[in-house]
């Protein structure tokens, strides 16, 4: 192994063990955070991230598509989001693995 690669090898894990606590202290400020009742929660958030592919290609295009609601009901709206995207958008996608097997005899 070449220096350069134990020092690539090295920094990467430290940069994430920089910016992860860095991550940690990102809130949502809570101007943005409404207990109105049109405010979108759970439902709407599952659907934003359900169509995240769509809306993320249209946003690159026309300025009044965003790709997530603000203001939101905050936790709710987010875990609907995330649920959105991971399990019925982008992550649910169905895969077919096929294993083939080839025996030969052995001489």
């Amino acid at each position: 192994m070449t220096k350069a690669d134990e020092c690539t090898a090295f920094a990467s894990p430290l940069a994430l063990a920089l910016l992860l606590p860095l991550a940690a202290c990102a809130k949502q400020v809570s101007s943005v955070v409404s207990a109105a009742p049109d405010t979108p929660g759970f439902l709407l958030g599952a659907w934003h991230g359900f169509i995240f592919p769509v809306a993320w290609v249209l946003s690159l295009f026309l300025p009044d598509v965003a790709v997530y609601a603000v203001p939101n009901n905050g936790g709710w709206y987010d875990f609907g989001y995330f649920l959105g995207i991971v399990v019925f958008g982008v992550g649910a996608r169905k895969t077919k693995t096929v294993t083939v097997v080839k025996w030969r005899e052995r001489r």
